[in-house]
């Protein structure tokens, strides 16, 4: 594959193990003092997979193309090899200078993710034949749409998702409770956490609610992080059936729901800290939202997490509902943008 737009000079491939160092070398630093970029963990595992509903691929230059001397403390011909193994000595040098995967989530839903580019190679086209590397295979698979996630404070990658055909669809932002297991003892509202939550239930509000219409339907991926996909009847049952699924209710009806998707654990300075995230809530008022935090804290203390996270609507709503209960929120939201696939390539 080469780059678009007469960038005959790109080249996007399947990436290979042998590729880490040098994705390492350029996603190092991505965010600078905001955060750490996930990439350099997690590329030898994606690089290494054959599972056929991840595509992950790299884009290479021919290394006179770029000039990365001084960049990230590396030195003129710190370029990847083209080939691994046998056969390597023979191969033709390039400079592997961007990566990008995408993943199936569902029959027809796909998800875009990593998208990196080595800035000596900025101005080359890199971001566009990557976006359209990932696109295809999408495609391919039976997918009519393909979405991804930008930082709402990334302008520079929600114009290069807009530049490839992504469209706005929905934000959100992640409300941060405190695990704390009498969080429910001391709420005080006349609302209470249901011990066998009723799925069907919880689908009957999410269809009425605002928050699905915020979400256009979205809730975080059960099996891929950081993914967002339709929340489903069926997703909501199984959840129900694994104890993850919470809701609270008054003496009539459901008043609000949450869904843990997951529960994982980080290192960092020899501490390990786990964290529950709850891929969705919704909930009927300012009360409910109240309980509903309560009892997302209690289950996130039964799960043993030192830490909680649950995506909200990105609306004055639901933010300020959550900051009158005194839930601390993340401090930017999150735009999910998506690529209509079903018109061709």
């Amino acid at each position: 594959m080469t780059g678009a737009g007469g960038e005959s000079d790109v080249v996007v491939r399947e990436a290979r193990p042998a590729d880490a160092d040098a994705v390492a070398a350029f996603t190092r630093d991505t965010w600078g003092e905001r955060h750490d970029d996930y990439i350099p963990r997690v590329f030898p595992d994606w690089a290494g997979s054959d599972d056929p509903d991840c595509g992950t691929f790299v884009a290479t230059l021919p290394p006179d193309a770029v000039d990365i001397s001084g960049l990230d403390g590396r030195e003129p011909g710190d370029t990847h090899v083209a080939g691994d193994g046998a056969g390597a000595a023979d191969a033709e040098p390039e400079a592997v200078v961007g990566c990008i995967q995408a993943v199936s989530l569902s029959e027809w839903e796909a998800w875009g993710q990593g998208i990196r580019v080595d800035p000596a190679a900025r101005g080359h086209g890199v971001g566009t034949a990557l976006s359209a590397a990932a696109l295809d295979w999408a495609r391919d698979r039976g997918a009519a749409v393909c979405r991804n996630m930008v930082f709402s404070w990334n302008v520079m990658g929600l114009g290069q998702s807009r530049a490839v055909g992504f469209e706005p669809e929905t934000e959100f932002r992640f409300a941060e409770p405190e695990p704390d297991p009498d969080a429910i003892d001391d709420s005080g509202v006349d609302l209470e956490p249901l011990v066998d939550p009723d799925p069907n239930a919880a689908w009957a509000f999410w269809s009425d609610s605002d928050a699905r219409d915020r979400l256009r339907g979205l809730a975080l991926d059960p099996d891929e992080p950081w993914a967002c996909s339709q929340l489903t009847r069926e997703r909501l049952a199984t959840a129900a059936a694994e104890d993850r699924l919470i809701a609270v209710a008054g003496p009539r009806s459901v008043a609000g729901f949450a869904v843990r998707t997951r529960v994982t654990e980080r290192e960092a300075d020899g501490e390990t800290t786990r964290t529950a995230t709850y891929g969705v809530a919704a909930w009927r008022d300012l009360d409910a939202a109240g309980a509903l935090y309560d009892a997302v804290a209690a289950d996130a203390a039964a799960a043993d997490a030192d830490a909680a996270r649950v995506l909200i609507p990105e609306t004055v709503e639901h933010v300020s509902d959550t900051g009158a209960n005194r839930v601390p929120v993340a401090a930017e939201p999150d735009f999910v943008m998506s690529a209509d696939l079903t018109g061709g390539s």
